[in-house]
């Protein structure tokens, strides 16, 4: 099954942004955080557990996007884009509950992931005939 050119942008996108930015926190953890005013500082430790997660974003995003372009991986990749960017959206909303309002750019951010997610959602409920492994429709 070829993936229409619609499930193909959308899972470009979703995994384009997934690596980009694993690629930002791996290569520059304090640099990128401080752009939503949180400061690292110098403390290893810190840094490598930031690191580890920013590892595992960049490789989703490489699978991804190759899900927009392999058709075995499209049903994989569209559910890993959906699981991620709902867990990633719904997570920071249970921490603004939680523990208040974080910086603007953090809450468009949330905003950013919820509508990325729900439109993965949308993608897998679509084209979930089509992009199921097993499927010969289409």
């Amino acid at each position: 099954m070829q993936p229409s050119k619609f499930l193909r942008v959308v899972l470009c996108v979703a995994g384009g942004i997934a690596a980009v930015i694993g690629a930002l926190i791996l290569s520059s953890p304090a640099a990128f955080y401080a752009t939503n005013h949180i400061d690292l500082g110098n403390n290893a430790s810190l840094l490598s557990e930031i690191r580890a997660p920013a590892g595992a974003l960049f490789v989703y995003g490489l699978l991804i996007v190759t899900g927009a372009f392999v058709s075995q991986l499209t049903f994989t990749a569209t559910l890993l884009a959906t699981l991620l960017y709902l867990s990633y959206g719904f997570s920071r909303l249970a921490g603004m509950a939680i523990d208040g309002l974080p910086a603007l750019s953090l809450v468009g951010s949330d905003a950013i992931e919820i509508g990325l997610g729900l439109l993965c959602l949308f993608c897998l409920w679509r084209y979930w005939p089509a992009t199921q492994p097993w499927s010969t429709s289409r």
